[in-house]
Parts: structure tokens; sequence; C-alpha cells
């Protein structure tokens, strides 16, 4: 008999929220010219101190004595050309903090971090005390420097060495030429702004410019190139043609999103997205792109196919870079064929992002590979229903019940009591191995193990309200044991009712 699996994680509710709620606003400060005070000699307030000074602070530090760090620091100066320290050797009073732009202060003592705190606030200045968060007005994060490109990374304090961990990642991420990049972006911006009307036409340039940052370093000619390209852009052309681009958003957890799915959602002005798009993959949207529901959900109300049809059409011919969002891959069961055929009779540019789909992260979370070359020579995905909501009257039935294929169904919930039939009309064992996943990568993942004479069991408890996929095969064999290892209580319940 098989056994229902409730994973321990509870769903995360919809909400029409554009933004999340922030521990902190993340904020870049401008400091070129401006006075800050540091006070503290330790190494701790070094660090900050040069942080200020390279923005071009003048950096008053107000301490008797420095470290070794801190007066070598001072001794050497700073790179930035306006940038500069001023040491005070004296305590801090009331009257230093007018006209500051930030006060700092590594201080060990909580009433002279309390003091300091109180003259700072009072004399209108955000202040920070290092490690002692109850009298900061801001914080500092972790920092990724390639100027004018900056990255900070804040966990709110939480976990200094996570917010670390994710700096070194980001790391990874942005090669060092990326700063000349966006120094040339900087030279040509005021060009662009006067010679490229807003919107689509300024947008493709930018985005043309951002494909060749990630791709190259600018060589010597590379100015000269992009005035050229500005140039041809700026000319008279035919009102913009937009374009749509099918992307696959997986089947739930955005972390399986390809980079180049959340580029096409970043470059997007429209979004018309499937039902069973989560909320943290819209996350990963372009803020002001306009955001379209529209259905598309089995067994439930949802848009009519031609009415999305020609939304694409409506808005793309309007200029508008439009995402077509679905579920799992845009090309397995997801009507992507009619909906390029129609572009294409429009005239309107097409292309598509691969997702990973719904089997191949079911097979992913339970470990098991659809084609173990000692169980499955062959995989099959076969939809669960027709236009009319029964089984397609076109399955071969005969093949899928060869013991050498691994076959999921996708939505095939309202039809297992009649797969199992078929199958073991045409001579399937009914011991064959079966695993039914609901909801798959999402929080509220569901799984049910059992074999081919109880599916319908497994259906009745996994319930329809959820998308769900069916795995058959011999290939499923090792799921219960893989289940019995990662979550015994289950796997003692298992044991006890197959007894």
């Amino acid at each position: 008999m098989g056994v229902l699996q409730k994973l321990p994680n509870e769903p995360t509710p919809r909400t029409a929220a554009r933004v999340e709620p922030l521990a902190k606003l993340p904020v870049f400060w401008t400091l070129e010219g401006r006075r800050v005070l540091v006070a503290g000699g330790t190494d701790g307030a070094a660090w900050k101190a040069e942080l200020a000074a390279a923005c071009g602070a003048t950096v008053h530090v107000f301490a008797e004595e420095l470290g070794e760090t801190f007066a070598k620091l001072v001794a050497a100066g700073v790179s930035h050309p306006k940038g500069q320290f001023l040491h005070e050797r004296q305590s801090w009073e009331s009257c230093d903090f007018d006209g500051l732009a930030l006060a700092i202060g590594d201080l060990e003592e909580d009433d002279e971090a309390e003091a300091f705190a109180r003259a700072a606030r009072a004399a209108g200045v955000p202040v920070n005390v290092i490690d002692k968060p109850a009298y900061c007005d801001f914080q500092f994060g972790s920092i990724i420097n390639r100027s004018p490109v900056v990255v900070a990374v804040s966990t709110d304090g939480a976990a200094p060495i996570l917010a670390q961990a994710i700096r070194r990642r980001i790391e990874t991420l942005l090669p060092p030429s990326i700063r000349l990049w966006a120094s040339l972006a900087q030279s040509i911006r005021d060009t662009v702004n006067a010679r490229l009307q807003p919107g689509a036409p300024r947008r493709a340039f930018w985005e043309a410019f951002v494909d060749r940052a990630f791709r190259d370093a600018p060589g010597a000619d590379a100015e000269a190139d992009l005035q050229e390209q500005l140039s041809r852009s700026s000319r008279p052309q035919e009102p913009p043609v937009g374009r749509v681009t099918l992307v696959g958003a997986g089947p739930g957890d955005a972390e399986y999103l390809t980079l180049k799915a959340v580029r096409a959602l970043q470059a997007a002005d429209v979004i018309l997205f499937d039902d069973l798009v989560s909320d943290e993959v819209l996350e990963l949207a372009r803020r002001e792109a306009k955001r379209m529901l529209v259905g598309k959900r089995g067994g439930r109300t949802s848009c009519r196919q031609e009415d999305i049809n020609q939304m694409m059409v409506t808005f793309a011919k309007a200029g508008k870079r439009v995402v077509r969002l679905k579920s799992g891959d845009p090309m397995i069961f997801g009507r992507a064929g009619e909906e390029i055929a129609c572009l294409e009779r429009a005239a309107i540019p097409v292309d598509v992002v691969p997702g990973i789909t719904a089997a191949s992260a079911m097979a992913a979370r339970l470990g098991i590979s659809l084609t173990h070359r000692d169980h499955a020579q062959s995989v099959r995905f076969v939809t669960g229903h027709s236009r009319s909501g029964n089984l397609p009257a076109d399955v071969d039935w005969k093949a899928l019940s060869d013991a050498r294929t691994t076959t999921i169904f996708y939505m095939g919930g309202r039809t297992a009591p009649e797969i199992r039939q078929r199958l073991l009309a045409e001579g399937m064992t009914a011991r064959t191995p079966v695993v039914i996943v609901s909801a798959v990568s999402r929080a509220n993942e569901r799984r049910w193990i059992g074999n081919l004479d109880t599916v319908a069991n497994g259906m009745e408890e996994i319930g329809l309200d959820e998308p769900v996929l069916i795995g058959i095969g011999s290939v499923f064999g090792d799921a219960q044991e893989r289940d019995r290892n990662a979550l015994p209580e289950q796997s003692r319940k298992r044991n006890s009712a197959r007894a």
C-alpha cells in the first residue's frame, strides 16, 4: 500500500505585493567633498574610515592614539584625489558633529557609545557604532567593488559570515572589466539621453550595451563603436515592432530559472504569466513591467488561448517586449506551437527560453535517474488528458506498458484510474513502482509512493488542488529506500502499513 508524504514546509501565500518587506533600505551615499567623523583608532575604525575616504570624504579621526593599521593608513593617505584623513589627537565633543555627513565610532563602553549616538542624532547626523546595533542608524554591507559599479550585501546584522559568502559568489559573476564598461556608460549617458527617446529605443541600446559588457572586455575602439551604434539608433526608423519571448519558469522554485530567463524577465515591458508561475519567479522580473495573469491551469476556468494569442500580438505591434511566462518548459505541453504559429503569421519576432520541465525536477528531487541503464532504455512524457478532459485517444498503451520504459504522465490526476486500467490491460504488472508528486519543487510539495495497482488510492490522498505528475516504471523502485533515509518517521509509517 502506498504512503502519503507531506513535506514540512507550508506554502507561501500568493500576494499582489510588488516589493517584499525590507529589513533595511539599501542606499548609496554621496560623500565626495563632505566631512565624516570617526571616533577611535582601532582596526575596525580604520576600515570604515578608509571606505569613507575612498568615496572622497574628508575624514576627521578623533583618537588620542592610533593602532598600527590606522597609523599606517593615515601616513600613506588614500588613492582618491579628494579623500583625506585629519587626525584630531583628542576626544570628540558635541560641537564636532556640526555639518557632518556621517558619524562612525568604535567605542567599547556602552555609556560612551550611547553618548556618541545621542550627540550625532541631536545634530541630525546618521550614526554607526561598530558592533553595537542599538546605536546605529545605518549599517555597512559586505562590498563588491567594481566602481562605479558597487554592490553591497546585508543580512541586517543577523549573519555577517553569510553576507561574506554571498559577496564571494557575486564576485565570481562580475568580471573585473565591468568597471570599464560602467565608466563608458557614464561618459555617453547624456548623449544617449539627448539622442534617443525614452522607452523602447533607449532601452534597446542599453540592452545591447549590457550584452557586450558581460561578454568581452572593452577594446580601445569600444567608445567609437558605441557612438556609431548610437548614430544608427537615432536615425529615423519605422515604428518599432516588439518581440515575444516564450520563457520557461520551471516547476516553481525560482532557483531553477536559467540566467537567460532572468535576463528576459528583466528586459520585459509586459509579462503574461500562467497561474502556476510562483511569486518567487515574478519577484525577479523588471519592476516596471506590466504583469497580467492569463490563467491556463488544468481543470479550472482560464483565459482562452485565442485571447492570449491576441494579447501577445497587440502588445508586440505596439513596440513592447513581451514575455510569455509558462510553468515548466514552454515546449512541453505548453501549447507553444500554437503561439509561435500565431506570432509568425503576424510577423512578430519570437524566441524561446527553455525551462526545467516538471519531470526533470521531480527526478532531481527524488534522486532518481529516469533512464537508469539497469531499468529503462527510454523515457516518455505523456499528457494525461485531451482537450475534452479524457485520456487522449491515440496513446500507444502497449508501448507504454514496456517494462524498459519510464513514463511520466503530466496532468493525469483525474484520469489516474483509467491510466491504471489501460496499462494493466496491456500486461504491465500490478506491482510496477509508481510515484505521484504534486506541486513539485514548491514549499507545499507532496509525494505518494506505491505501485500501479493502488495508484487510484494515491490520487485520493494527494488530491487535485495542485499540479500532479505520475511517474511509472521500475526506476522508481529506489524511491522508497531514498525516502526512508530522508524521512524516517514517514518510513516507519510505511513499513507499518506494509506489515
